[in-house]
């Protein structure tokens, strides 16, 4: 049976704390439980004060078969960061905004650099979604069309490197948008006589929505999936409509992070959980303990705050 803990962004004291109210011992290897495995949605990295300390902790977990983790796009940017080009060339030319909280990170390992270089090559390795039995791992939103491109991608033998290269300098490649949809889920950006202020005083153009929802006839408000702001009760207009991915009762359980729900919900529907409780924030890591139930049900969410 599986514990999936949401995004830990370098909160290992945090971590530690769930994962021993979970019922894990630490031991020479590392935390580990006699019958059960943590699974780490991703976004492990950056934000946090103990970045070093969290990801050696989930490595040795999962290198010693007591953890299965797969990537964010937290670590996905750490990654594309760092590759390079045919010349030798860092890849990444300008750091866009998507970058800036990953210099945390950087800076975090200044006095580590070979260390640096180890944990990039394992998260190189790690998966972008699981299908462990009857439930599924993603960090953002599932869709099987996309899963489907990133499998066919990997029985190609690309290389990992070779998939990231592609992402970054092939943006509208069906590769590039299915590992975006996987990691990032789906944004609505919003018409340019709509203005929505955030908690911070922010203006944003676009907001995270309900990717397994239909939006046809349906609101800003019931579509999105934001914790930092409301939207407004205003049908949204067919012509701004993204995809979407419905994901129907009868199909397996998905979890996911990403998010940042530090109000909940995190039981969405019988099938959907989300497990990011918005640690940078809230201070608050959230796992559901999964025991084989064919419903979720919000009674094996456990939160630490």
């Amino acid at each position: 049976m599986y514990d999936i803990i949401g995004d830990v962004h370098g909160q290992a004291t945090l971590l530690k704390k769930l994962l021993l109210e979970l019922g894990y011992e630490k031991g020479e290897n590392g935390f580990f439980h006699p019958v059960r495995k943590a699974v780490f949605v991703g976004d492990f990295i950056n934000r946090g004060p103990e970045i070093r300390k969290t990801i050696r902790l989930i490595k040795k977990m999962v290198k010693n078969g007591n953890a299965f983790a797969i990537l964010g796009n937290h670590e996905i940017n750490a990654i594309l960061y760092h590759l390079k080009d045919k010349n030798g060339k860092p890849l990444v030319k300008e750091a866009r905004k998507n970058y800036l909280s990953l210099f945390k990170t950087i800076n975090e390992f200044s006095i580590y650099p070979d260390e640096w270089k180890k944990h990039l090559r394992w998260m190189r390795r790690l998966p972008l979604f699981l299908e462990l039995g009857d439930i599924r791992i993603v960090h953002a939103c599932w869709s099987d069309f996309a899963v489907e491109v990133i499998k066919s991608a990997l029985i190609e033998n690309r290389g990992k490197k070779g998939i990231f290269r592609e992402y970054y300098k092939n943006p509208k490649s069906e590769l590039s948008k299915s590992i975006n949809i996987l990691t990032k889920g789906v944004n609505l950006k919003l018409p340019s006589d709509l203005k929505v202020v955030n908690n911070k005083g922010v203006v944003p153009r676009e907001f995270r929505i309900a990717w397994w929802e239909t939006p046809i006839d349906k609101t800003f408000y019931e579509m999105s999936f934001e914790s930092k702001f409301k939207l407004p009760a205003y049908t949204i207009p067919k012509e701004i409509i993204p995809k979407t991915y419905f994901y129907s009762g009868n199909k397996p359980i998905v979890f996911f992070g990403h998010y940042c729900r530090a109000k909940g919900p995190h039981v969405i529907k019988t099938n959907l959980c989300c497990v990011d409780s918005c640690v940078s924030g809230a201070k608050m890591l959230t796992a559901y303990s999964w025991n084989g139930e064919k419903l979720l049900n919000k009674e094996n969410i456990h939160q630490v705050i």
